[in-house]
């Protein structure tokens, strides 16, 4: 879509969000820096997520700074944080509140009063969410979806904006409960956080065993963050860009006709619908970012790996040959590139893959 199309269905107030939008971005940048090192593809796949009102898992060893990250980025956004360390004798009640009896001195009538739980924040850190029984972490889940708690009976909004981070630590697996794949797809992007170059970490110690502190300044707040991510629904994508997504999504599917054959041999379940919808939402996201009024196929091939790798089931035939769901995106990527999808030839595949 030619981008003075795009810009037609947009007011000047909305023009003005967006480059403010792209503005905001580089000052969180610029603040979390003081503070986290490198990491950028996490930062950037985290503010999608936030934008596109989307929750996150992110998957890796202890010591890269996932909590720091994640505290840190809702500073610069001015949003309450909240923190739950899931542990095995954690409790739903734990998570959204409970009720109890509270007694009127003046009159000594008793009556119920609910007190909100850690849920009730605008970011959720939900942290090692895997150590706690599936019981508590189906709390979770009308939160997530529906941005509410039901408690005896009655139902209490969630603020908004309400954005979920869960970590998982993948090294440890005993005495932990893997995420049921219901809850799973319930999570848009999940982030997966490497290690650090070398540099990085040299500029890392320097940054840990120095006495310098550094403060972070508040770039957006929850009114601005709200009214961003109503904007990011508002951004044009074209049928064609809206097909891709679509193709990528089926394609994984081992039922599909039209599936590759390693998708048969290596995938037990394939992503369900969410999957294109996520893809199409979080790509406007990220042209919001990049201060584009539409969408392009490079922001759905950009987003593959984070939306599709946890809805991708594979089967043993895939562990027993070393076969990850992100080498299985990486072939499908190049194989629905190279297909007859209007607007994206062979040559425009190969850059952005290679981009």
């Amino acid at each position: 879509m030619p981008e003075n199309t795009a810009n037609e269905r947009l007011t000047p107030e909305e023009h003005e969000a967006v480059e403010g939008l792209a503005a905001g971005y580089r000052r969180i940048r610029d603040e979390l820096g003081k503070i986290i090192v490198g990491q950028q593809a996490v930062i950037d796949e985290l503010l999608i997520g936030l934008l596109a009102r989307g929750h996150c898992m992110l998957e890796g060893v202890p010591g890269l700074a996932k909590t720091l990250l994640i505290s840190s980025l809702s500073k610069t956004l001015s949003l309450s944080f909240s923190r739950i360390q899931f542990t095995p004798d954690l409790m739903p009640s734990d998570i959204t509140g409970t009720e109890i009896i509270e007694e009127d001195k003046g009159t000594g009538t008793r009556q119920l009063r609910f007190v909100k739980g850690p849920v009730f924040a605008n970011v959720i850190l939900a942290d090692e969410i895997n150590r706690t029984p599936p019981k508590t972490q189906a709390a979770l889940l009308e939160a997530m979806q529906e941005n509410q708690v039901t408690a005896a009976g009655f139902t209490h909004k969630l603020p908004r904006p309400f954005f979920v981070l869960a970590t998982q630590n993948p090294i440890e697996q005993e005495g932990t409960y893997p995420l049921p794949e219901a809850q799973l797809d319930r999570f848009m992007l999940k982030i997966l956080v490497g290690y650090p170059s070398e540099e990085e970490e040299l500029a890392i110690v320097r940054l840990t065993t120095a006495s310098a502190e550094s403060t972070l300044q508040r770039v957006l707040d929850a009114t601005q963050v709200h009214t961003l991510q109503e904007l990011v629904r508002k951004v044009p994508c074209a049928d064609h860009v809206m097909r891709f997504a679509l193709r990528l999504a089926r394609m994984t599917r081992p039922d599909n006709p039209k599936a590759p054959r390693y998708i048969k041999d290596y995938i037990a379940w394939g992503a369900g619908p969410r999957a294109s919808q996520f893809l199409v939402l979080a790509a406007k996201a990220r042209a919001l970012i990049a201060g584009r009024y539409h969408v392009s196929t490079e922001d759905i091939v950009g987003l593959a790996h984070p939306i599709l790798r946890h809805r991708i089931v594979t089967n043993f035939n895939a562990e027993a040959d070393g076969i990850s769901p992100d080498k299985i995106i990486d072939r499908l990527l190049n194989d629905v590139s190279r297909a007859d999808t209007p607007g994206l030839d062979a040559v425009g595949a190969d850059a952005i893959l290679s981009g």
